[in-house]
């Protein structure tokens, strides 16, 4: 068979809003928002999109842009897209979506990204307790690099990958996701290993009209307020994937999506140049602008065959993935441990957040030995290929988690040595947030005409 020429099925145009796209974006997940693109199983295709944010975060040395970020429109996403068999027959309920992604790169003419610590009044992230304030990182693509002048001394390979990427929920399971995550916030339930995160970070975030962008359905009509007041956030991974910022969803993988309603309508974005696991800055990958090369196909009946559900419905099941076969390679690591013990000293049982936690703050402390700021190395280890282990689960009462550092991304010899001591070289630091009231906001007019 010759080569293929991929079908340009959805483009866009960074320097406009996602409601003025071609093919309006949408960030909310619903079962009635309308595929605005259609592909048959074995077509090649691409699908553009914007970062996450849909353009809030500028190429400067500002941070206030990740300070006022407005998360209540947070993620854009191109599609949904319509998938059917050879003869035009749309997948089902109960069937498998299994999706390649061929290939995947930053969008031509917008070959940069960002990092950030969001600030606690906005969410905060991981390490809130520790860094409070915004900050921002922007990094260029070099190839397969980035680099940044605000992290200067690293250098990587990317693996580039849709941070969310999922079909659609049926009724039935858009009910499901917005009851228990309801529940979740009405018991006040404490997820005590985060610390303080627990003041500035909600326990979910449910359905809101405010900052909503449903594609092609019309601000202030019935069908809007409707889908607007009962969609679901993207913030989470849930059964049909979504936000699992999972960084092997790169060049050459499959990811087997259970469907719930006709058509499947497949939707993705949020893409990311690099991401170490854990994210741990919350902004944390390389966010940026995007393009998938893909391919559908339908396995009909598959959830049934394939995926086990568990839960109290055939429901709840999850993705399952092929990883790709292209990855950065690196033979030398530098691993930080953590256990479930927290900074003040306090024990928890079998904690692995707690245990991820401390391995990430360990690895912070030391790199900061060499002239980094603390701020600088916390968005790096978001956004660099680390990799994050659960490396004991069974020895009461501390729970190992592990931070492996890939020594090769940066330009000095960070080893522990027997003579002499880290080598301290002096580093531009990190833009941090100095607010003086001028900013102008980020208005979804979607939300106005509510």
């Amino acid at each position: 068979m010759p080569p293929r020429t991929p079908i340009p099925l959805i483009t866009v145009n960074p320097a406009k809003k996602p409601w003025e796209q071609e093919k309006p974006l949408h960030n909310r997940w619903h079962p009635d928002i309308p595929a605005v693109a259609e592909v048959k199983e074995g077509d090649l295709f691409t699908v553009e999109t914007v970062d996450w944010t849909g353009g809030q975060i500028k190429d400067d040395d500002n941070s206030d842009d990740v300070k006022f970020v407005d998360l209540s429109q947070v993620h854009y996403l191109s599609g949904p897209i319509k998938v059917t068999d050879k003869d035009g027959v749309p997948a089902k309920p109960g069937d498998i979506l299994v999706v390649e992604l061929s290939n995947l790169y930053p969008l031509a003419g917008d070959e940069w990204g960002f990092t950030g610590i969001f600030d606690r009044d906005n969410g905060g992230g991981f390490l809130t307790d520790h860094f409070p304030a915004a900050a921002k990182a922007v990094w260029y693509f070099d190839g397969v690099y980035a680099y940044s002048r605000h992290v200067p001394g690293v250098r990587f390979p990317g693996l580039i990958h849709p941070g969310l990427i999922g079909t659609a929920p049926s009724a039935e399971l858009l009910n499901i996701w917005n009851t228990r995550e309801k529940s979740l916030v009405d018991g006040g339930e404490k997820a005590t290993t985060l610390c303080s995160v627990l003041q500035t970070r909600p326990l979910a975030c449910l359905p809101n009209a405010t900052g909503a962008c449903l594609g092609t359905v019309k601000p202030g009509t019935a069908n809007w307020t409707k889908i607007a007041g009962e969609g679901a956030r993207t913030v989470p991974g849930r059964e049909n994937g979504g936000n699992c910022d999972i960084k092997n969803l790169s060049r050459g993988c499959k990811v087997y999506f259970p469907v719930f309603i006709e058509g499947a309508n497949l939707s993705m974005g949020d893409m990311h140049f690099s991401q170490g696991d854990g994210e741990v800055s919350f902004c944390g990958a390389i966010e940026m602008s995007g393009k998938l090369e893909m391919t559908c196909q339908i396995i009909r009946g598959g959830m049934d065959q394939y995926l086990t559900p568990m839960g109290p419905t055939k429901l709840h099941v999850n993705p399952i993935f092929e990883i790709g076969p292209l990855e950065p390679r690196f033979s030398e690591w530098l691993v930080f441990e953590g256990i479930s013990v927290d900074e003040t000293g306090k024990q928890h049982y079998l904690d692995v957040s707690v245990a991820y936690k401390r391995a990430v703050l360990n690895c912070i402390d030391y790199l900061s030995k060499f002239g980094y700021s603390k701020e600088q190395i916390y968005m790096l280890l978001s956004c660099c290929p680390c990799e994050g282990r659960v490396s004991g689960i069974v020895d009461v009462p501390n729970a190992v988690a592990t931070l492996a550092l890939p020594l090769a991304i940066f330009d000095m010899d960070i080893r522990p040595k027997k003579i002499g001591g880290p080598k301290v070289v002096s580093r531009l630091d990190v833009p941090k947030s100095t607010y003086d009231g001028s900013l102008p906001r980020f208005v979804n007019p979607a939300a106005a005409l509510q």
